[in-house]
Parts: structure tokens; sequence; C-alpha cells
């Protein structure tokens, strides 16, 4: 990772590109969620879809918490942002640590917990219905970074983290 710039020197991502990383990183988490559920099913000796989900649903948060942890804490960019030119940050622009990560990891939770919610205690269980109030929940959460003056999302000013505007330094030959 190459060393730290100014502050002043980094811009905050543009929104749309956030949200543009955010959908190609679903795509990727599929496949990571795919492979953690192809592990833990034969070992959990789960036969049935609907046995043992809790421990599933426990295992896939633990692997996608460690995907994100992981790349935030070495490189500040999961492969989705690194395609979208994006880096995480501390607020004074350096390398996130291990507790700073955990810490974004949960809270950033928030895109889908009160979405989650209002499915739950309004017991709506279809697919449209489902996909209609996660996408609704997330779009409002994601609005909310209008209101910080550097258009960072509530989970990375709570952490003290920016998302910015990374290009990677040109190769020597």
């Amino acid at each position: 990772m190459s060393p730290p710039a100014p502050a002043e020197a980094l811009v905050a991502a543009g929104l749309r590109r956030r949200l543009a990383a955010l959908v190609y990183e679903g795509v990727l988490l599929f496949g990571v969620v795919m492979a953690a559920a192809l592990v833990y099913s034969p070992l959990a000796q789960q036969r049935h879809a609907l046995q043992g989900t809790l421990g599933l649903q426990i295992v896939v948060f633990a692997v996608v918490g460690l995907y994100f942890i992981w790349f935030w804490t070495h490189t500040g960019q999961t492969l989705a942002m690194q395609t979208w030119h994006i880096r995480l940050v501390t607020r004074d622009g350096g390398r996130v640590g291990l507790l700073r990560a955990l810490c974004r990891y949960l809270l950033a939770w928030l895109w889908f917990l009160p979405a989650l919610l209002t499915l739950h205690f309004t017991g709506q269980r279809g697919v449209g219905s489902t996909s209609g109030v996660l996408l609704a929940g997330m779009l409002a959460y994601a609005a909310l970074a209008r209101l910080h003056p550097d258009r960072q999302y509530w989970h990375d000013a709570v952490c003290g983290t920016r998302l910015v505007s990374w290009k990677p330094p040109p190769r020597k030959a």
C-alpha cells in the first residue's frame, strides 16, 4: 500500500460511483456467499435448505465480514472499489486499522437493518415487496450522505473513515 496522501488532497468519491461499486460488490459477494455455503453445508451436514439456517447465517455474516475487513485493512479497497477507483481511508487520509474496519462493517448493516425490521414487523414475505422495501431503504440511507458536509455515509462519519477517489500511481518500468 502506498503512503497516505494528505487529507486535503483526497476528494470524496461521488455518490453514483459509490452506489455502482455497491452493486458490483453485491455481484462479487454472491460468489463469496455461495462458496461459504458450499463449505458450510457438508460440514454441518445440512440436508435441507431450511435446516440449520441460523448457523449458515452466522457463517455468512462472519465470512462477508472477513472479506471486507481484510481488504479494508490491507489495501483500503475491495475488488469492486478497485474497479471504481474508490479507496477507504481514515479521516486524515491514513490506513484503516482493524478495530475501525470492524466498526465500519458492523455499522454498515444500517444500510439494511431498517428495511429488514420493516419487513419483519409487517410480515411481508414476497420477493417483490422484499426487494422494494430493501431498495427503498438502501436509497434512503444513501441519500443521507447528502446531509454530510463531505458527502460521506453515516457509518463512515461515525467510524472516522472516508471513501475517496483513488487512482493507483503509475507503475515504474
